[in-house]
């Protein structure tokens, strides 16, 4: 049991970082491919262990937070995400379901048809017209809560500004996918490459950053379009209102709407089998990036009898299509040194085109992933990339192995510094373990200075790595201990304006708060959101410091693994005098002492303020998330494991090991009606 949680935990970390690295920050971190694959196998053992799923996990929320750089807007409608299909046997399980869903209900299938539309790959928006005039326009967001980007949506010449009606219903809702064409984003990327900026990864992800631009005349520049695939009309009368998928998608075009004209009507499972195997080939050949099939029931009576499950409409699937995958040879491997001295062997590549994209090299993980393969340099090979960010090579065609090819090894010192290399026991990664190392300099000041962390603009990967060949930052407190405006101007192509804002945008990032100092010291596996919650328990680093692993780890969200990494970091004596140096510099080491005295008063206040919970088992008539609200609102705190230190254990149906524990430590155990008796 302990390695099913320990594996959910990692699981929902890893997912949960990547969904607010791709919808908040938009820097996508894994491919999608690797996404789906992650969150079926959570899915899988929450299914298998119930009691170990918690709040935080991925599987029981639509969505993730929208960015605080645009208003924010509830939705009218939630805007759901779609259940996905991999394979007809998927699709074929999901019709089951539906049906044994109305059959109960009604007695009897009805007669029925699916809709299927090619699922493009772009950004959802949602659009509001009063009265025939666009009024508002918003971004999927979390489906709840989206952003407000009007101005940047009348950029968008296939939206129309008004509807073509003459007498048009009083509110309409439209939603749909703006996109980026396959030309016009080959476009963007050759620009971005002259202006050395980084490419985007893929359309859809160039289409969700051009979207939250600020300034609408770039939006207008990059040419979005935009495909309707629904409608909702909330003051219209049902009868009034059109009755299948078919009929709304004709309304929208006769509204004025593009609709995609690849869409059809099939009568049976094996129709839509038929149209999806089509444009598993065909879709290559479109102007635009599609990844699978969307299929609904085209009957609305039926959709709203079937209803939403609390994160997909139990009437719609995406069908998506296998990673892409093209075969091309290995010309050399080299290894890259990341922030925390990980070296990630790469391949070079034969370039090939890849969902749209020219790729060259793709990552091979580590050395036992190139055992694994057993890969050698000249070897042809598989390599996928479906969408995704990081192309990856899938496997090795040994019978086209030419005589000439040399098997590879990982190299025994750094290739920065030469330091010798070692691999851990029990890890795969092999690393250089020289704090001086360049690269791993290198890499931890642009985390350093990244958005997420303290945000110093101007400090890019380029003028870092002037500044550590020249030896002048050796360390992160180097960037305010020894720069200055003099020194910067001798740097090729800075001139005296350019430095004097790089020093002041140092100087500015001495007010960034805690949260943001702790994730931006690039300790192992502290993210930007679990830093947070560190730092709203640790208030200042003195008590970081001092705080044992078991205490770091009852911060919610927070596991082991993080907990001992924060331990191994603040006990080795370079980054306990990085903090000294820091505090002597001025930086925000603490929590805003009028905040955390704040807290302080507002949870003493608190009904269960100093309690810990834990919630197991399936409550009667509560979800985990509503019985967590009730206590945090009251001051009380909600962990994931029973220990010594846990005041109540609220225990439903089929409650485990941890109700065992709780017993064996004379913990107070509640039931659901005593929770609410005792606490509501």
């Amino acid at each position: 049991m302990a390695e099913f949680q320990q594996r959910m935990v990692q699981l929902r970390q890893q997912l949960n970082d990547a969904s607010y690295a791709y919808y908040v920050l938009d820097t996508p971190t894994l491919a999608d491919t690797v996404y789906d694959r992650l969150y079926r196998e959570l899915e899988d053992l929450e299914a298998q262990h119930p009691e170990l799923i918690t709040p935080d996990s991925p599987t029981q929320r639509v969505g993730d937070r929208p960015s605080q750089q645009f208003e924010s807007v509830r939705h009218d409608v939630p805007l759901y995400s779609l259940e996905n299909a991999f394979d007809q046997r998927e699709f074929a399980a999901w019709e089951a379901r539906w049906q044994r869903q109305i059959q109960a209900e009604i007695g009897e299938i009805p007669d029925y048809a699916y809709v299927c539309e090619l699922k493009i790959d772009g950004s959802a928006i949602a659009l509001t017209y009063k009265d025939g005039l666009l009024v508002r326009g918003l971004t999927r967001g979390d489906g709840t809560i989206g952003e407000e980007i009007t101005s940047n949506i009348k950029t968008i010449r296939s939206i129309p500004l008004r509807l073509r009606d003459e007498n048009p219903p009083p509110t309409v809702e439209v939603r749909g996918e703006a996109f980026l064409p396959i030309a016009m984003f080959d476009a963007i990327n050759r620009d971005r490459v002259t202006r050395d900026e980084a490419a985007f990864a893929n359309p859809r992800n160039a289409a969700a950053g051009t979207l939250r631009q600020l300034d609408p005349r770039i939006v207008a520049d990059r040419q979005l379009s935009f495909f309707g695939y629904t409608l909702h009309l909330p003051d219209t009368p049902r009868e009034h209102q059109p009755s299948t998928q078919s009929a709304a998608l004709q309304q929208l075009e006769q509204w004025g709407f593009q609709v995609n004209p690849n869409r059809c009507c099939c009568q049976s499972a094996a129709e839509v089998a038929a149209y999806y195997d089509r444009w598993d080939d065909d879709r290559h050949h479109l102007p635009y990036m599609t990844d699978g099939v969307v299929v609904k029931l085209d009957s609305v009576a039926l959709q709203t009898q079937l209803g939403f499950t609390q994160k997909f409409p139990r009437w719609a699937i995406a069908l998506k299509y296998p990673a892409e995958e093209v075969p091309t040879i290995v010309r050399a491997i080299v290894v890259q040194v990341g922030r925390t001295g990980a070296l990630t062997p790469v391949a070079e590549l034969d370039p090939v085109t890849l969902a749209g994209t020219t790729v060259s090299r793709a990552t091979l993980h580590n050395a036992d992933r190139i055992a694994e393969l057993d890969l050698h340099v000249g070897d042809t090979v598989i390599v996928r990339k479906a969408g995704e960010i990081i192309p990856e090579v899938v496997r090795v065609l040994a019978d086209l192995r030419p005589t000439t090819a040399r098997a590879y090894t990982m190299p025994q010192a750094c290739p920065e510094c030469e330091s010798p290399t070692v691999k851990p026991e029990g890890e795969a990664v092999t690393r250089c373990i020289n704090n001086r190392c360049p690269a791993i300099l290198r890499g931890s000041l642009s985390h350093w200075a990244s958005r997420g962390a303290m945000d110093i603009d101007g400090l890019g990967e380029k003028l870092i790595e002037q500044l550590v060949d020249r030896g002048w930052v050796t360390s992160i407190a180097d960037l305010y201990q020894r720069l200055n405006v003099n020194l910067v101007t001798q740097i090729d192509r800075m001139g005296r304006k350019s430095a004097t804002n790089l020093i002041a945008a140092i100087e500015a990032s001495k007010q960034q708060p805690w949260e943001r100092l702790l994730y931006g010291l690039g300790i192992r596996h502290v993210g930007s959101v679990n830093a947070k919650a560190i730092t709203n328990r640790f208030t200042t680093v003195d008590q970081l410091t001092a705080a044992s692993a078991d205490d770091i780890a009852e911060v919610y969200g927070v596991g082991t693994e993080i907990a001992t990494s924060i331990v191994v970091w603040f006990s080795q004596a370079a980054n306990r005098q990085l903090i000294t140096q820091l505090r002597q510099a001025g930086l925000q080491l603490q929590a805003d002492p009028e905040a955390i005295a704040s807290l302080a008063g507002t949870l003493a206040d608190r009904p269960l303020a100093g309690k810990t919970f834990v919630l197991t088992g399936t409550l009667p008539t509560l979800k985990r998330n509503e019985a967590k609200a009730k206590i945090e609102r009251a001051g009380g705190k909600i962990t994931s494991s029973v220990s010594k230190k846990t005041d109540f254990v609220v225990a439903g149906e089929d409650a485990g090991s941890k109700l065992d524990k709780a017993q064996t430590l004379g913990i107070t155990v509640l039931t659901e009606a005593e929770f609410l008796q005792k606490f509501d």
